[in-house]
């Protein structure tokens, strides 16, 4: 196998931790309505619920690093893997809504590591020049992982199965078994060896693999960078006055993230379309459209990330937020507007989320941070992600039914006005460096 397709080989594999986590994020959405149902929850019990396996994922994103940073990226991820997959069967087995809410809370867990373990493992092991294309790999199974649960509940949903929506949950196991497997494949990363045991013997094996053309300069400044960090200490470095820049330009893209609406887009998406007078059925045809433009659109985001750059894409992606968020505002708030013209404008605000939030998010924060660093650099970006997530997920319900989602789609595209101006002067340029030349630019 040349380095190049071992390099995609490891890559995909590790990114299929994506694929269960956009799997477990937008499968819920085929259930929730007949949870709310099948255990008579209020708006905010039902939201809570809803909102378990984020709050695990904030919880997975904080301290996900620690574990990858202490045992070993590799080991994480196939414990990540288990965590699905006793999510989905708990979720699917669940008797009451504590203990749904305690297994979703556990599938949680596993995304939110996820999200810090995945991307960090393909950036170090990925050479350069195709960094964000193996990274952005996460990315596009999160969305082929949507794509299939919005099918897969669709199929279970109108298959006149019994209790459909335990079905609906349980399906993840499938996948989740076939990833943890996998994970015994592949190798642990060259970065983290030189880190924690200054092993570069198995470094440089790894690394002629993926990267032979980049392998002895990548070991020279793995191998210098840690003697630098090591000076400065780990999870409070992040903090200190050199490194608060990186620090804070994690939190930013990963707070514009949230404040998008993306999440609840995908949560609630029948709900939203039904509150526009869309029939049950047309709503969750609709949702499988979602799914399927943000696949397509991701392709794309792919495609431009290494060739045009992670700041253009979040400049056009900021510009297309703030056009299709302000007309499903006007949608709703406006007069005249047919309820068929919703799902083209949800179409449009996916588009720009997957060419350009979606695709460069996950590439920004692993690129941002120093070796010794990286783990609780992805961690902080993770939780601040997540965090809002679970907050916006949790109140959705309750504030869609109080004032309607106008306002809210309102607030949505005011706060991608704010992310267009930091894109513009404040966002740098991370295209074909290396991570440590990345690293000392910045610094």
């Amino acid at each position: 196998m040349s380095s190049k397709n071992y390099a995609f080989f490891v890559s995909i594999t590790a990114a299929l931790g994506g694929f269960l986590f956009g799997f477990d994020t937008a499968v819920i959405s085929g259930a929730e309505r007949a949870i709310q149902e099948v255990w008579e929850l209020s708006d905010w019990m039902h939201g809570l619920a809803i909102a378990s396996a984020l709050y695990g994922t904030v919880i997975g994103a904080l301290f996900g690093g620690i574990p990858a940073d202490k045992f070993g990226r590799k080991k994480s991820l196939l414990w990540i893997g288990l965590f699905y997959l006793i999510s989905a069967l708990g979720s699917g087995l669940a008797w009451d809504v504590t203990s749904f809410t305690l297994f979703r809370f556990l599938g949680g867990l596993g995304v939110g590591a996820s999200s810090v373990v995945a991307p960090m493992y393909i950036s170090e092991i990925a050479p350069a020049k195709n960094r964000g294309l193996l990274v952005a790999l996460y990315q596009f199974n999160i969305v082929f992982g949507i794509v299939i649960a919005y099918i897969s509940n669709y199929l279970i949903g109108t298959a006149g199965l019994l209790e459909d929506w335990r079905w609906m949950l349980a399906a993840e196991g499938v996948p989740a078994l076939i990833y943890s497997a996998m994970i015994f494949r592949i190798p642990e990363s060259p970065r983290w060896l030189i880190g924690k045991f200054n092993d570069q013997v198995q470094a440089r094996e790894i690394l002629t693999r993926t990267d032979p053309d980049g392998v002895d300069e990548a070991i020279k400044l793995a191998i210098e960078e840690e003697q630098k960090i090591k000076q400065k200490g780990s999870f409070s470095a992040l903090f200190k006055k050199r490194f608060m820049p990186t620090t804070t330009m994690a939190i930013l893209i990963a707070f514009f993230n949230q404040v998008s609406g993306i999440n609840a887009i995908i949560y609630f998406a029948p709900r939203v379309f039904e509150m526009a007078g869309i029939s049950t059925e047309s709503a969750l045809i609709s949702t499988i459209g979602i799914g399927i433009v943000n696949l397509l659109a991701t392709f794309l985001g792919l495609y431009l990330i290494d060739k045009i750059g992670r700041k253009k894409l979040m400049f056009i992606g900021s510009l297309g937020y703030i056009v299709f968020l302000s007309l499903m505002a006007y949608n709703f708030l406006g007069p005249g507007i047919s309820s068929t013209w919703l799902p083209i404008f949800v179409f449009g605000f996916i588009t720009s989320h997957a060419v350009g939030q979606g695709s460069v998010i996950w590439v920004f924060i692993s690129e941002m941070f120093p070796n010794d660093l990286r783990a609780y650099g992805q961690s902080v970006g993770s939780f601040t992600h997540w965090i809002l997530a679970a907050i916006i997920a949790n109140v959705f319900p309750f504030f869609a039914n109080q004032f309607g989602p106008g306002y809210i789609f309102t607030f949505f595209a005011f706060m991608m006005v704010c992310q267009l101006l930091w894109v513009i002067f404040k966002m740098p340029e991370t295209k074909g460096r290396s991570l440590e030349e990345i690293h000392q630019n910045i610094h």
